[in-house]
């Protein structure tokens, strides 16, 4: 079953279109999430943030430029496309504002290869998007379980 939606705009930019400012509130939600809410101390920033193909995708609502919702999409160096660090502010859940994010990404990789890293909790959300599990489940560096998962052409 679909959340209902609440509105939010969706906000898109390659990373070197970012502000400072747009660039440090997407960090910082990611860090109140997985830092801070999820307690998993690991390197956030991994170089990927920068890279031209690196995409940005977030929503804001209410008419703040506070993020409530993110997700980073990846260009791949063999090919194909990698979804991550898909997080929603605590006070935000509930809404849909991922899924949103999700069908959006999904919008620009059309048919391509599309990989991700899953927390085990939300394998069945990824997998209503045609996302397979692939192999077993593992602990990242964050200590969370988590599952590979892929949606081919």
């Amino acid at each position: 079953m679909r959340s209902p939606q609440y509105p939010a705009t969706l906000r898109r930019r390659w990373s070197a279109d970012l502000t400072p400012d747009q660039l440090y509130r997407l960090l910082k939600l990611r860090c109140d999430v997985f830092v801070v809410e999820q307690k998993a101390v690991y390197q956030d920033l991994d170089g990927r943030d920068l890279e031209p193909g690196t995409r940005h995708l977030w929503l804001e609502a209410d008419g703040s430029p506070e993020p409530v919702a993110y997700l980073r999409l990846l260009e791949e160096p063999g090919g194909g496309f990698r979804i991550g660090r898909v997080c929603t502010a605590r006070a935000a859940r509930g809404r849909g504002y991922s899924r949103r994010l999700v069908d959006a990404a999904l919008a620009e990789v059309g048919r391509a290869d599309c990989v991700l890293d899953a927390q085990t909790y939300v394998v069945d959300f990824y997998a209503s998007f045609g996302f397979e599990p692939q192999g077993a489940e593992f602990t990242d560096e964050d200590g969370i379980p988590h599952r590979r998962m892929r949606r081919s052409p």
